[in-house]
């Protein structure tokens, strides 16, 4: 036991309570069974000895309450609204312009729209938690790679479709009948989506935090909030069925859910995991997502240089068996269930739902 506390003293003698300590322990890799070697049951009784057994000064600062002021709450809620406020609007103006203003609407729409997704993630459940200065490359590419696949989601089916009939020979002209379509009612119920996403992310956050003071065992925690995570991944993915039929039937586009459902469980359990600290497993599931569309695309053009026809051959025989929107839907698919499998063992421990001053640096 004394070496047990030498080893964690800093993080016995910052806690304000034992539950910090115990979500500290777990994120060291301490289990109930190493406990059970320092004859305690379990995690939470070994870091309640370990916070009565560590000396503290009177100037340990309390424990930090969560905010409880309404304009607080209904700030990021606000901010939530934002990016589906601004697709809204942009195609509505796209819908009544033409020409040069519809370029100039088309680019303005789309910082309008960046800066407001920035300020819908900057606060709130969906806002991540950084770790210093080795979080920026994951974040940077988590950046790039979410807007790939955005943009592939309006865009990529019309182009692959172009590409595997020879063309493309005209640029996007921004609606569903060109040669070149593109889908405007994906990006109109991902972006409404941010606000269900953020209230989904506020259940799971609230719930652990209520199961981390009610549990005595990280395995009892576990088992408590696994149920949660898919209640509110479930409850999310409803929403954005909802969203979906809306906006199709709103923009008179066919409603394509098998790829708006995929994109969007992968955008959430990325974001989820992100705003927990776990930042590497969303960066590379991503980029690898971003990856093989891009590559789909990339050998049918290669297919088109002299007897260089085979590249082609497996994207060629998934289009004419499934169409173009069998590609996002395998890519964003795979991924989705992967970083679903990743969140139902990191977001059941308890210190993803700790402060952070208790948490290690677990990916």
């Amino acid at each position: 036991m004394k070496a047990l506390l030498h080893r964690h003293r800093e993080l016995c003698a910052r806690a304000v309570d034992p539950l910090e300590i115990a979500a500290g322990l777990e994120a060291y890799g301490i289990t109930d069974r190493t406990a059970a070697r320092f004859r305690h049951r379990d995690v939470f009784s070994l870091a309640e000895e370990m916070f009565a057994r560590v000396p503290r000064g009177a100037d340990t600062p309390p424990r930090p309450e969560p905010p409880a002021d309404p304009p607080a709450r209904g700030a990021w809620i606000v901010r939530a609204l934002l990016p589906g406020a601004v697709c809204v609007a942009t195609l509505a103006g796209l819908r009544l312009t033409q020409g040069r203003m519809r370029l100039v609407l088309t680019a303005v729409g789309l910082v309008a729209l960046v800066l407001a997704v920035r300020a819908a993630l900057a606060r709130g459940p969906l806002s991540a938690r950084r770790r210093g200065p080795a979080s920026a490359a994951p974040a940077t590419g988590v950046r790039l790679w979410t807007c790939w696949l955005l943009a592939y989601a309006a865009l990529g089916d019309g182009l692959l479709a172009a590409v595997a009939a020879g063309g493309p020979d005209t640029l996007p002209l921004g609606t569903a009948d060109s040669a070149w379509p593109v889908d405007t009612a994906v990006l109109a119920a991902l972006t409404l989506s941010c606000a269900p996403a953020a209230w989904s992310a506020e259940l799971l956050a609230s719930g652990a935090r209520r199961r981390l003071t009610a549990s005595r065992g990280l395995g009892e925690f576990a088992t408590a909030v696994r149920p949660l995570l898919l209640g509110a991944f479930a409850l999310y993915l409803a929403a954005l069925v909802g969203l979906h039929t809306l906006s199709a039937a709103v923009l008179g586009e066919p409603a394509a859910y098998a790829r708006t459902l995929t994109l969007g469980a992968l955008l959430l359990l990325a974001r989820l995991l992100a705003a927990h600290g776990f930042r590497r497993a969303p960066a590379l599931v991503l980029g690898v997502a971003a990856a093989a569309e891009a590559s789909a695309l990339s050998v049918l053009f290669g297919s088109r240089l002299p007897g260089c026809a085979f590249l082609g051959t497996p994207v060629q025989a998934l289009l004419d068996g499934w169409g173009p929107g069998s590609v996002p839907v395998l890519v964003c698919g795979a991924g989705a269930l992967a970083l679903l499998a990743h969140a139902s063992r990191r977001l059941t421990r308890a210190s993803a739902h700790a402060p952070a001053a208790a948490r290690g640096d677990g990916r």
